[in-house]
């Protein structure tokens, strides 16, 4: 009896890859395009003001790193003060001073006066933003208001400690006796730190008042000085009349000559005070110059 016709062969596959919900399983050849399709979680909450601040600094550090002449004409003034009044009065011996050499007592206060020089016409930096468009395009980003104030009070910031710098060596070549410490040079950084945030932000709320550059300009022009003079930057408060008293009392810059001095110097310093008294100034330029720059981007 002969056989049925045999079975007509059938071609054998390999078994398939198990697939997970019908998506083919990757390849190790395949190159892995998830950071590229996924973006990065952005930054919130209290991380934001860190990272926007970092940000700013960099921008202001790149750009002394290409033109360094700012600078060098920024030593120019801080030098004359110490060389020319500085020893002028040294020799004369007009102002008392606590057996301290007048030279020695005027390098923080000039340390002080150069940071806010430097700080006070920051406003001017942003109407150059508003009107090349930059400051729209910060605007429209999910970054708050108070973080973009805050990033440049201490870019600002930066640029006054490398001012300080700057005095700093040329009042040690001119033989004043500061500490090294470095603790307390620390504190200094601290100090000119807080210091040029809140005039830095003081121009950027006068920015969103005037608008323009040139009111900018005046108003930086006619409040630097009385800001300079009315404040223990070059004679002590007790040799001033009564009602200037009042507005040294008053003017954040002779808090931070104060805490200058005590740190660099050593004199008598209320730096629990000192420091305070200019982290709550910063804090209120900085709700002043976020709450104005919206009408200055307008």
């Amino acid at each position: 009896m002969s056989a049925g016709p045999a079975a007509r062969p059938t071609a054998s596959a390999e078994p398939a890859a198990p697939t997970t919900h019908g998506a083919a399983a990757p390849t190790d050849d395949r190159p892995d395009l998830g950071l590229l399709l996924v973006p990065p979680r952005a930054r919130t909450g209290w991380r934001l003001v860190p990272a926007r601040v970092v940000a700013m600094c960099a921008v202001e550090l790149q750009k002394l790193r290409h033109d360094r002449t700012e600078l060098y004409t920024r030593a120019v003034q801080p030098a004359l003060w110490l060389l020319i009044f500085g020893e002028t009065f040294t020799r004369l011996k007009a102002i008392p001073t606590g057996g301290i050499p007048y030279l020695d007592y005027l390098a923080p206060g000039i340390i002080a006066q150069s940071a806010m020089f430097i700080a006070i016409f920051y406003g001017i930096m942003i109407i150059w933003e508003r009107d090349s468009g930059v400051l729209t395009k910060l605007l429209v980003t999910p970054t708050p208001r108070a973080a973009l104030v805050t990033g440049k009070a201490f870019a600002a910031g930066v640029k006054a400690v490398l001012q300080a710098v700057v005095v700093v060596l040329i009042a040690a070549v001119l033989g004043v006796a500061m500490t090294w410490n470095p603790l307390r040079l620390l504190g200094v950084v601290a100090v000119v730190l807080l210091g040029s945030a809140f005039f830095s932000c003081l121009s950027m709320a006068i920015a969103g008042i005037v608008l323009t550059r040139d009111r900018l300009m005046g108003i930086g022009q006619a409040i630097t000085m009385p800001l300079f003079f009315g404040s223990n930057a070059l004679y002590p408060v007790n040799l001033m009349p009564g009602w200037l008293q009042a507005v040294s009392k008053a003017n954040p810059l002779s808090y931070q000559v104060d805490a200058l001095r005590g740190l660099l110097i050593g004199t008598r310093a209320h730096l629990p005070l000192d420091f305070a008294v200019l982290t709550l100034a910063t804090l209120l330029g900085i709700t002043a110059a976020s709450a104005l720059l919206g009408r200055l981007a307008r």
